[in-house]
């Protein structure tokens, strides 16, 4: 894949032979849109069957991906546009259900694009394994010998993935932490490991596992679990942009937005919301790729949790010296190009060949840069119109078809609901009766 994918953007410019600003994209067919997104991307318009429900993922491919397969669920994929990641223009496949997420994304890209777009930033892709020791009588000493015999238990875990090794990879620290509890004091070793383009869990689930025994030994005690942590820490990527303050609806607009953001940073109630409308984005991009949406969730959270213990925003904002809004984020963000759903799965490796990335920093770039796109969506909305207003014209749509409006119906049907300002299936229905008669 990494091979295919080379010579895809040996061919199509990386810096911007194409531009993703698509003016009226969502007016486009459906077949329109995939011309496009091939002509742009360079991807074969053939391999966007892949998100086809006739030609995508068959009963067979997900009899093997997964245990006691019945079918497949289809979730909407659409494509987020404007978005200039790192000086490189994107088009980004997001997996959604939910109504407005690809739109909002889509229009605050837009107006990050004459003020540089989205920058970003990563540490080296490090996750961690824990090993849990039990029953040692000398905790701290047991910390100490563990640390002393690093070099071994580090090149113990390395022969476990030769191939990681090669390219490049392995162990980078042994950590040695002392929990207590209500039960007893844990010794608790965790191997960081450079996992380069993987997500990593499999690799250094393996190498806890054969670790183990031997820390066993040297602390004096019996291991228990030996399992990744999804607190990825050390995996962290970061995002920044600058929204223009014209194009947000003006200085009363950014003092809104910033007055919305800091609710979410004091507030841990008003921030599970506030966050939830960045992992809007950012599970939509990652689910695309056929990554581990869990792990990306679980990390995220968790990393919102201050110093203090208190949960807060994911996100920052504030006010450059022009006026215009200024967003940042810093996140773990664990997802990989090679093994797992997106090795496999015929629509995730279509949405890596879409994103033209190399690199799992890449891509977690590029997710980044959604997640911030759709916060900032949903603060403006919440400065000016509420969310409801926008959230709800597009779900007109899922209410009209619900109530069997077809075709050209389905517009007709949406502009009344939203005029009545009711959007409910049975006043739908009705709607659609009188513009039959």
């Amino acid at each position: 894949m990494r091979q295919s994918i080379r010579h895809r953007r040996a061919s199509v410019s990386r810096e911007a032979a194409h531009s993703s600003r698509i003016s009226g994209f969502r007016k486009y067919s459906i077949e329109e849109r995939r011309a496009e997104v091939a002509r742009m991307s360079g991807v074969p318009v053939t391999a966007l069957e892949a998100w086809s429900p006739e030609t995508g993922l068959s009963l067979d491919q997900a009899d093997r991906m997964i245990e006691n397969v019945l079918g497949v669920l289809g979730i909407p994929i659409g494509i987020a546009t404007n978005f200039r990641v790192d000086g490189r223009e994107v088009l980004v496949p997001m997996a959604t259900e939910e109504p407005s997420v690809v739109a909002a994304a889509s229009n605050l890209a837009r107006m990050t694009r004459e003020l540089g777009g989205f920058r970003t930033s990563q540490t080296p892709p490090l996750m961690q394994a824990q090993i849990q020791i039990l029953d040692v009588a000398d905790p701290e000493a047991a910390r100490l010998r563990l640390l002393e015999a690093s070099e071994e238990i580090g090149a113990l875990a390395d022969a476990q993935d030769t191939r990681l090794v090669e390219v490049g990879g392995g162990v980078r620290d042994i950590v040695v932490r002392l929990v207590p509890s209500r039960r007893q004091t844990y010794v608790v070793v965790h191997l960081v490991v450079d996992v380069k383009d993987a997500m990593g869990a499999n690799a250094v689930n393996t190498m806890a596992e054969a670790v183990a025994p031997r820390l066993a030994e040297i602390a004096g005690g019996r291991t228990l679990l030996r399992i990744l942590t999804n607190k990825a820490d050390r995996r962290l990527t970061r995002v920044r942009a600058v929204f223009d303050a014209e194009l947000l609806g003006g200085p009363e607009v950014v003092e809104n937005m910033l007055d919305a953001a800091e609710f979410a940073v004091a507030d841990p109630y008003r921030a599970a919301t506030h966050n939830k409308g960045i992992m809007n984005g950012i599970t939509a991009a990652v689910l695309a790729t056929g990554n581990d949406t869990r792990a990306v969730e679980s990390g995220a959270h968790s990393h919102a949790v201050g110093a203090d213990g208190l949960y807060t925003a994911m996100s920052r904002y504030e006010a450059d010296g022009q006026g215009n809004l200024v967003g940042t984020m810093e996140l773990p963000m664990p997802v990989g190009l090679v093994g797992g759903a997106t090795s496999v799965h015929p629509g995730a490796k279509t949405a890596v060949s879409v994103l033209g990335v190399e690199t799992a920093a890449e891509l977690a770039s590029v997710i980044m840069a959604v997640g911030l796109a759709q916060n900032a969506a949903a603060l403006r909305a919440l400065a000016t119109e509420g969310i409801q207003r926008g959230h709800m014209s597009l779900h007109a749509r899922n209410v009209a078809v619900a109530a069997g409006a077809e075709g050209e119906e389905v517009d007709l049907v949406v502009r009344q609901l939203i005029a009545d300002g009711a959007v409910r299936v049975e006043h739908a229905t009705e709607i659609l009766t009188g513009i039959r008669q």
